[in-house]
């Protein structure tokens, strides 16, 4: 007889990872943390498609930017021929939803979004092909207050993060003719050091030689630090604009830093752009960009509206939590039902259904391959799962009615196991539970789930 091959095993596709239940604890704490913030300011939460039509982007970002031109999956729709891309970043789909439900026909709007992005860029710590974004976008409010509301909102992150190393770099980009005429000055600066620039700089020289200012390239570092300043060509709107900003900043005790190179290679952008950034990364230090895009409405065909946001890397932010080393992991349950029999284990399914009903979280011990399996066996079973408490049902309890109820973080302490009635083991269960709930509150507020 043949032998049967063996399938091969297909792995998952480079730089889109798998979120394993080990590190789920630390997305849902980000989570649930992030969204607190975000209702806590008035945002409201938008979903948009992943894939859209390419030229979304291809207008939105550019044609000749590199996210463009070298970073988005993009495919065409064998079924009917639409040219579609997977979204490299979220701004330009909340916009254009934006303007095909039209959202700000009744005031200002404040939204955000969350989800995975696509690059196909070289994959490296906290930069992944697949990678998720938290952003926010405030849609028709014109001053400077809104910016500084959406500053201070990324450092009510960081403080209920716990990351302390995260500092504000802020500038201003002015607006259209400004750029414009600094544009010039820097083509004419550029051209004057042609024997500095590298194959990468000359490219950009004539399509976007703002790029240039970000180089990398050490060789280029004085030359570029010497260019013509962006805020030497900025007119009394944009620089009392930037000033408003910087006001407020200053007046709720935020530090940040001026940095003149800090562009945006969207033409979208104008006016304020920030960035926060870190050490604690490696050379990618930035853990979140924003600034206002008033142009981008009007490029993708809606009436003009001023609008102001920012996006934040997830798996960055992870990365940073993870180095500040105060990660706390959550217990997976309150209560592991451990039961031997046939009787045993119909009552474990009733109680375990009524200790849900009463807002503990319950793992109920199941069968393998291997059958039940030992009571020796499932309560190590029990103490690996985090419980607090093991509910034990065996044929004498089942018989009796009863139900054994065991302590399994009392340390040392004897005596830690008592003998209940079936129909007061949920009643008993809340109270130890809602009790050390309340006694331990103080260094503990994350975790006790009973519901009140």
């Amino acid at each position: 007889m043949s032998e049967i091959k063996k399938a091969e095993k297909i792995a998952g596709v480079k730089g889109m990872n798998d979120l394993l239940p080990d590190d789920a604890p630390l997305w849902e704490l980000f989570e649930n943390t992030v969204q607190s913030v975000l209702k806590s300011y008035g945002f409201q939460q938008v979903r948009t498609p992943i894939v859209e039509p390419t030229n979304l982007f291809a207008r939105g970002l550019g044609e000749v930017t590199d996210v463009v031109e070298k970073e988005m999956y993009s495919f065409e729709d064998s079924m009917n021929g639409d040219k579609l891309t997977l979204r490299p970043e979220g701004t330009a789909g909340v916009v254009r939803s934006a303007i095909e439900h039209n959202l700000i026909y009744d005031g200002p709007r404040r939204l955000w979004y969350t989800g995975p992005m696509f690059r196909h860029e070289k994959p490296q710590r906290g930069r992944y092909r697949q990678f998720h974004q938290v952003g926010a976008e405030a849609l028709g409010f014109t001053g400077p207050d809104i910016d500084a509301e959406l500053i201070m909102m990324c450092q009510r992150f960081w403080d209920d993060l716990g990351l302390d190393n995260v500092r504000l770099e802020l500038n201003s980009i002015g607006d259209a003719e400004e750029r414009n005429q600094h544009k010039a000055a820097l083509i004419t600066y550029f051209e004057q050091h042609q024997d500095i620039l590298d194959a990468e700089a000359k490219r950009r020289l004539l399509s976007n030689p703002l790029r240039i200012l970000d180089t990398k390239n050490p060789a280029m570092q004085e030359m570029v630090n010497a260019a013509p300043k962006l805020l030497d060509y900025l007119g009394a709107e944009s620089l009392a604009h930037f000033e408003g900003v910087q006001k407020i900043l200053r007046h709720n005790s935020i530090p940040f830093t001026i940095n003149p190179r800090l562009v945006r290679g969207l033409d979208y952008y104008n006016r304020t752009v920030f960035e926060w950034v870190t050490d604690d990364l490696g050379s990618q230090g930035t853990v979140c960009a924003g600034g206002r895009y008033d142009a981008l409405f009007g490029i993708f065909g809606g009436k003009p509206t001023p609008a102001c946001g920012f996006a934040m890397g997830i798996e960055r932010l992870l990365e940073l939590m993870k180095a500040n080393g105060d990660v706390h992991q959550p217990a997976m349950c309150d209560v592991y039902l451990v039961h031997q029999g046939v009787e045993a284990q119909m009552q474990a399914m009733v109680l375990s259904e009524r200790l849900r009903d009463a807002g503990l979280d319950v793992v109920l011990h199941c069968a393998t391959a291997n059958g039940v399996g030992s009571f020796k066996s499932q309560m190590k079973k029990a103490d690996g799962s985090g419980a607090a408490y093991a509910v034990i049902i065996g044929e004498d309890e089942a018989n009796n009615n009863t139900v054994s109820i065991k302590e399994l973080r009392a340390g040392d302490a004897e005596n830690n196991q008592v003998n209940v009635p079936f129909d007061t083991a949920v009643d008993y269960l809340v109270d130890q539970i809602a009790g050390s709930a309340e006694s331990d509150c103080c260094d503990d507020p994350g975790h006790h789930h009973v519901h009140h």
